[in-house]
């Protein structure tokens, strides 16, 4: 017989957290994300860093301290049968991804996701500097790509986790507030993925850096030959 130590394996170094990040954006067509780090140097001494982004994409800024925050809702399709309480059969026939992010710079990049208007349309008056922008009768549906970085780190370096949305658009807007109170006036949307042909996926899921390199073995991921 087994003890629960002896059966449990529970490993502190393989909890991760968010310690800063960003959202990246671009336009629907700015090249795809791949490989995002990059190894300079040789063993021993080598450093796993991040690599460039492709031209055209943009820090969303600054975030309130809800960060990004990502949700996936599944549907489903069951069969039930005479002889049981519970579906006999059961198929997911949907699978929509969201991100939220609430962003606290007012910039070009912000005024055109929370408006609906392209950033091409928003100028400033000549003279005052003034800018108006009109709300559209019918939003388009413009898509972009949508990058989201999580940084952490160990003894070994940082940590990237990150997500990747190669086709997303604008489907929410949450509340805006002018107010006195220790808040900024933000900006909130919420991105939905959709299936890009050319890319493979609606979303992935990255990982990456030396200190995420550095825990391979411990995580039980193999490194491909």
């Amino acid at each position: 017989m087994a003890t629960y130590e002896e059966l449990s394996s529970l490993q502190t170094e393989l909890i991760r957290k968010s310690l800063g990040g960003s959202a990246f954006v671009a336009e629907a067509t700015a090249p795809a994300i791949g490989a995002f780090t990059q190894v300079t140097g040789t063993a021993p001494n080598q450093v796993i860093d991040l690599a460039d982004l492709p031209a055209g994409y943009e820090d969303l800024g600054y975030l309130t301290d809800d960060g990004m925050a990502f949700s996936t809702e599944t549907t489903s399709s069951d069969i039930s049968s005479f002889q049981s309480t519970s579906p006999t059969r059961s198929d997911i026939t949907a699978e929509t991804s969201t991100l939220t992010v609430t962003a606290q710079e007012t910039k070009l990049l912000t005024l055109s996701l929370y408006t609906g208007v392209a950033k091409a349309g928003i100028e400033a008056t000549a003279g005052t500097g003034e800018v108006l922008i009109k709300k559209p009768q019918r939003p388009s549906s413009r898509f972009y790509r949508v990058w989201a970085l999580s940084v952490d780190e160990n003894e070994h370096g940082e940590i990237y986790i990150a997500r990747f949305m190669p086709r997303a658009k604008v489907t929410g807007k949450g509340e805006q507030s002018y107010s006195k109170q220790d808040q900024a006036i933000t900006w909130p949307v919420t991105f939905q993925g959709f299936y890009d042909t050319a890319y493979g996926a609606a979303e992935s899921f990255m990982f990456g850096g030396a200190g995420y390199y550095a825990l391979l073995d411990q995580m039980g991921i193999d490194i491909a030959a």
